[in-house]
């Protein structure tokens, strides 16, 4: 059984908090991380700690299961083994051999191009140039790095034999559809795709063993950086939306003062995991919604976030104890997307979550 979670608006949806509850509910026999590299990050907690993480597969939460990064994926040394030593992962982790190597001119360079820093936002993380040398075929991969030598395996060796003998895989992706090199808001997109499609090539899997592709979804649309943003909230029109106008006075009634959309990112804590930058807030985007959803063959949806939305909703589990207006925001968002909501986030940790999936 393969499971792929893919995010569906510009990353940020909070597919790492997703990601830990299925690690923890499911229990799979491996968690395998896919995406471009240390460019995006997660945000994950476990017994109460938060982890900020851009290499480590989220579903280390799980300590019982196989903890894997993909060739697709582009490691930086130095992060991934800090990373290891904070989430205790060492014997239970490894790297595909292929993977390219970012190295500290990558770094250098990615944050020395004014286009890539000042329009496109870049995280300065390397993986543009990184990516940009490995199709050159000049790149270091993994197995020429001597500290990564005891983390080194044949990751589609290990997750197909793993699908053989019938055991359950999780595949977790990075950034969002709408930053794909190929289907993203072209030149605002990072450096290859973000597809559930994609995702199973950097694993070494093909299209045929995976079962299933939940792409999540955030309660509102944000997004880092520059870009469109076309359901983005302003003076001009917050009147169109009676819900975020209610939000709005609650924010101005705690204090917070300025541009109604920096407002709304202060009071909803809206600042991105790596670069720390604050995200710009839109409502739902319904027509990127459906197309993310068609592109990435999504079997089913999640929803997070809902609480900042609707603090009435904090940590139920159950769905029947849901509010009235917030099961009707739900059924919205299934109609439009013409998929059905399995995953429905109510707060923080793993475990707030409405889980609606056929056992």
């Amino acid at each position: 059984m393969v499971t792929i979670v893919v995010g569906g608006h510009f990353g940020d949806e909070g597919k790492g908090k997703i990601i830990s509850y299925l690690a923890v509910r499911d229990n799979p026999d491996i968690v395998a991380r896919a995406g471009v590299g240390p460019n995006a990050g997660h945000t994950v907690f476990k017994e109460g700690r938060e982890y900020g993480l851009r290499m480590i597969p989220c579903g280390f939460v799980n300590e019982d299961s196989r903890l894997l990064v993909g060739a697709g994926v582009l490691v930086d040394p130095e992060r991934f083994l800090n990373e290891v030593k904070i989430t205790e992962t060492e014997g239970r982790i490894a790297m595909d051999r292929r993977c390219a190597i970012i190295e500290e001119r990558h770094k250098k360079e990615d944050v020395a191009d004014e286009f890539l820093k000042k329009r496109v936002g870049t995280t300065g993380s390397g993986c543009g140039p990184a990516n940009a040398e490995r199709a050159h075929r000049t790149i270091k991969l993994a197995n020429e790095i001597p500290q990564l030598r005891e983390y080194l395996t044949d990751v589609p060796l290990e997750v197909n034999s793993a699908i053989d003998e019938g055991k359950q895989i999780l595949l977790e992706s990075s950034q969002g559809f709408w930053l794909s090199l190929f289907y993203g808001t072209y030149p605002y997109v990072t450096s290859k795709d973000t597809s559930a499609g994609m995702a199973a090539v950097d694993i070494g899997i093909g299209p045929t063993r995976v079962d299933d592709v939940i792409v999540i979804y955030k309660s509102y649309t944000t997004r880092v950086g520059e870009g469109p943003l076309s359901t983005l909230i302003t003076e001009e029109n917050i009147k169109k939306y009676p819900l975020w106008q209610d939000i709005l006075s609650d924010a101005k009634e705690k204090g917070f003062t300025g541009k109604v959309n920096d407002i709304l990112a202060h009071y909803l804590g809206e600042k991105g995991t790596v670069t720390q930058r604050q995200r710009r807030i839109g409502s739902f985007d319904f027509e990127l919604a459906r197309y993310s959803a068609m592109v990435n063959g999504a079997t089913q949806i999640g929803i997070t976030c809902l609480d900042k939305l609707f603090s009435e909703c904090y940590q139920i589990r159950d769905y029947d104890d849901l509010p009235k207006r917030v099961k009707d925001y739900i059924r919205k968002i299934e109609k439009e997307i013409g998929i059905k909501a399995t995953l429905i986030s109510t707060g923080p940790e793993p475990e707030d979550l409405v889980d609606l999936r056929q056992k």
